[in-house]
Parts: C-alpha cells; sequence; structure tokens
C-alpha cells in the first residue's frame, strides 16, 4: 500500500517515518526547503532535531505530487489550518481513496471534527482518525506505543491497521468515529488544565483530580455527539489523557504549566513551530456544551485563562466551589446513554 501523509510537523515526520517499514510512503510539506531536507537528507531540523528518518521516507511540497498513485492519505495538520489544505488536496486525490485524519481539535466558527471537514470539502472518500497517546519524540525513538484507527467501515479499517502497524507501534480499530474524535480534541484542553495546576505547585492529587473529572466531561460531551461511552475510557480518552496530562513532551502541557507559572500566551505561542490545540479547542467545547445542555466546567476555566480573562487562581477556585453533585452526574450506565 502508498501513503501519503500530508504535513511534515513533528507527528506527521514521525508517522510517514514509521509507516516506511510497511511501504511507500511520501510526505508532503508545506515549505519546499524543508521537502527537499526531508527527501535529501532524512532529517527535520525544524521539527525533530537530532532525528534520523527513514531512508526510504519521500518528501514533496507538490500536493499532486504526495498523492499521486496514493492507496491512502493520512492529514497531520492542525484543526484550524485542516480546510485549508484539505480544500486544494481534495481536487488531486486519487478516486474513493480513504482519508485519515491525525489531527486532535475541532473548528472554530464551524465547530466541526475533522472528518465532518473531510466530508464537507473532500466527499466520497471514506473519512477515519488515527489518535491516542502518540508523543511524536518517543514514537521516533521507536519505543512501544499504540492507538485507535477509527472508521465507520470495518473491513477497510483492517485494511488500515495492518498498513500503519509495525512492531513499536500498535494500531486497534473501532467504529465510534465521532467518540475518538471528541475525546482526542477534549483531551488536548484537559491536558492545558492539567498543566496549569502543575503550573502553580499544586501537586499529584490536584493533577489526579483534573484528570479524572476531566474524563467524565470529555465522556458526556462525547455520548451528547452521538459516541459511547466506553470509547472514552479506551486508548483515545483516558490514554491519551494520562500521556498529555503529565508528559513534559506534551505541548498542551507544557503550555498550561507555564501559563500556570504567569507566563503570557501570545509570546508562548510566538515562540515556538509547534501547535497547542487545546487553546483553540478549549472555546468550541464550551460552545458545544451550552448548545447541547452539556456541564464542561473545566473546559469553561480553561478557555477564560487562555482568554486572559481569569487568573489560574481564580479558575481554580471556581472549580472547587461547585455546587455539590453525584461522583457520576451526568454520565449512564450503559454504553452511549445518558441520565434523565
Amino acid at each position: 500500500m502508498r501513503v501519503a501523509v500530508i504535513g511534515a510537523g513533528s507527528w506527521g515526520t514521525t508517522f510517514a517515518s514509521l509507516r516506511c517499514a510497511n511501504g511507500p510512503t511520501v510526505l508532503w510539506a508545506r515549505r519546499p526547503e524543508l521537502a527537499a531536507e526531508i527527501d535529501r537528507c532524512h532529517t527535520n531540523g525544524d521539527y525533530l532535531p537530532g532525528t534520523s528518518l527513514a531512508s526510504t521516507l519521500a518528501a514533496t511540497a507538490a500536493l499532486d505530487e504526495a498523492v499521486a498513485g496514493a492507496d491512502a492519505v493520512a492529514v497531520a495538520v492542525p484543526a484550524q489550518r485542516f480546510r485549508g489544505v484539505v480544500a486544494p488536496l481534495a481536487a488531486h486525490l486519487p478516486a474513493g481513496i480513504p482519508v485519515v485524519s491525525l489531527a486532535k481539535g475541532l473548528e472554530q466558527g464551524t465547530r466541526r471534527r475533522m472528518t465532518e471537514v473531510l466530508a464537507e470539502v473532500a466527499p466520497g472518500h471514506p473519512a477515519g482518525v488515527l489518535t491516542g497517546p502518540n508523543l511524536a519524540g518517543e514514537i521516533g525513538r521507536g519505543q512501544p506505543a499504540a492507538s485507535v484507527l477509527a472508521l465507520a467501515d470495518g473491513a477497510l479499517a483492517a485494511e488500515l491497521q495492518l498498513a500503519f502497524s509495525t512492531e513499536s507501534f500498535r494500531v486497534y480499530t473501532n467504529d465510534d468515529v465521532v467518540g475518538c474524535e471528541t475525546a482526542g480534541a477534549l483531551k488536548n484542553v484537559i491536558a492545558i488544565a492539567a498543566g496549569l495546576s502543575d503550573g502553580m505547585g499544586l501537586g499529584d492529587n490536584a493533577r489526579a483530580a483534573i484528570v479524572t473529572r476531566g474524563l467524565a466531561e470529555l465522556t458526556r460531551l462525547a455520548v451528547a455527539l452521538g459516541g459511547d461511552a466506553p470509547t472514552c475510557a479506551g486508548l483515545a480518552g483516558l490514554g491519551d489523557l494520562v500521556a498529555t496530562c503529565s508528559s513534559p513532551r506534551s505541548r498542551n502541557h507544557q503550555l498550561g504549566v507555564a501559563l500556570g507559572q504567569g507566563q503570557d500566551l501570545a509570546r508562548l505561542e510566538a515562540a515556538t513551530r509547534t501547535v497547542a490545540e487545546g487553546v483553540r479547542s478549549a472555546p468550541v467545547v464550551c460552545e458545544l456544551g451550552a448548545e447541547l445542555g452539556v456541564e464542561v466546567p473545566i473546559a469553561e476555566q480553561t478557555a477564560a485563562v487562555c482568554a486572559g480573562t481569569i487568573s489560574p487562581a481564580d479558575a481554580l477556585a471556581t472549580l472547587m466551589h461547585r455546587r455539590p453533585r453525584r461522583e457520576l452526574h451526568g454520565l449512564g450506565s450503559g454504553p452511549g446513554k445518558m441520565e434523565p
């Protein structure tokens, strides 16, 4: 199987290099100079300094060249740039091939998940998502990791599962695209909240509470959108929360730590090429929660801190003084169920 990967950031490059073990892989980079470096030197100094990429990895800055003859496409660009890349890409896609999102975010304005964006701008192509605890640096060094591939078509998911799995990267399948995508987007928001707590020096108990209550929040919204609760206890939800709410390699967590220490968001974002998706997804989560009648208090306070309308200390106080409730408030006992 020939696979094209669109987006040469840290995760897109890592995934493309990993994928080379299973067959021909082409990586698209927006900047010609970066594409040339990857293609000729098999390095990506901008996003993965000091890392050697697969010697068989090819790269190009031309979308038509990247997807020519491809059997599947993976799109690894940030959520807010996703539509702008996929729209011109659609004209060059071979008929009917699957397109898999590697992004973890929600589009501002439309509140769309990335597979919904794909359905709009690239109709006629099966759309799925690959998500989970996938810190690029560890995977690039060959350390073991697992991910989940969500597609409505089970047979196609099984085919891509084999195409994406390697000796160190284990891929599971799931037909709950909504649940997996929603969990992947919300975990970034919760990771910022966990980072805020760590930046304020609040300790392990506080972080554990944020992760656990964040999982409940994530599950409530996923179920309200049509996902299944058990999905959120899997790799896309709990698994990703465990990794990104504590790792110094998590962009969202580290940004939260810096904010908790009083640093300025605009300066933090200007100082790095990488994107902390949770900053842009947090207000979208709040909008969806308000529309669906789902409580998302951690997302609300995280969005407010990122917007600069409240301090981390005041956000904490707001969360701690919410009215008492049952632990499983808003969660049903069965798959995809909600309390009355």
